[in-house]
């Protein structure tokens, strides 16, 4: 991960008890149609990935997305990696009498198996890896996938142009606040954010994905500061 001052700060709360136990508030308050997101990923992940699927899911802490996959796809097994200790056991307390068909693994993209993996997802992660290592992760899901498998990849990416970037902030914290975010709270993520070097337009999002190897990639989620694509090994 980068050793950048602001992402290190954006990290800290998954390290923190108590903050990691307050975390399934978070996500639905900043992010617009998240519930919807997680059945879109099933949707498009089962367009190519059999009834047997064995997914990789890179950022697997908390649990949300693995247990909304498993619920949506019964006979579908999961790898989760996650460098936090406490959001992976958050992730095993989320999923309960599904925890079984997960494989969760403290580490990053370099310490999931080799696979080759039915299907991939990287949800609300890439955005803490500056551009070098950001390249790097979306190469090694590509190594890690079956020709042709799909993955899915949603994160923060908003244009970043002069005077775009502090607009597309505002709405994102506008949007925290209509959720009942307290207004200082979401101030104070505006300005984290805002300090964040590796937030990336979403033009340069896509072509780090080809870049990395995947083809047709396609955009189907966006969202104020949130941008999502499905795109294939």
């Amino acid at each position: 991960m980068p050793a950048d001052p602001a992402v290190q700060t954006l990290l800290q709360p998954f390290s923190d008890p108590e903050q990691v136990a307050r975390y399934a508030d978070g996500p639905p308050r900043f992010v617009p149609g998240f519930a919807d997101l997680h059945r879109m990923t099933a949707i498009l992940l089962a367009e190519h990935a059999p009834a047997d699927a064995r997914v990789l899911v890179v950022g697997a802490g908390g649990g949300l997305e693995l247990r909304a996959l498993a619920q949506a796809r019964e006979d579908w097994r999961f790898v989760g990696v996650d460098p936090s200790a406490e959001m992976l056991k958050l992730a095993a307390e989320t999923l309960g009498p599904l925890a079984p068909r997960a494989e969760l693994i403290e580490g990053y993209v370099d310490d999931a198996p080799a696979g080759p993996f039915d299907g991939a997802t990287c949800l609300l992660t890439l955005h803490f890896l500056d551009t070098v290592e950001r390249r790097r992760t979306a190469a090694e899901i590509h190594r890690r996938l079956k020709p042709g498998a799909p993955l899915v990849a949603v994160h923060a990416s908003f244009p970043q142009g002069s005077g775009e970037r502090e607009q597309w902030l505002a709405r994102y914290a506008a949007f925290a606040v209509s959720h009942g975010v307290e207004a200082e709270r979401a101030a104070t993520m505006r300005r984290t954010v805002a300090a964040n070097t590796c937030m990336l337009s979403p033009e340069t999002d896509a072509a780090i994905l080809r870049e990395a190897g995947f083809r047709d990639v396609t955009g189907f989620y966006a969202a104020f500061t949130w941008r999502g694509w499905v795109a294939y090994a």
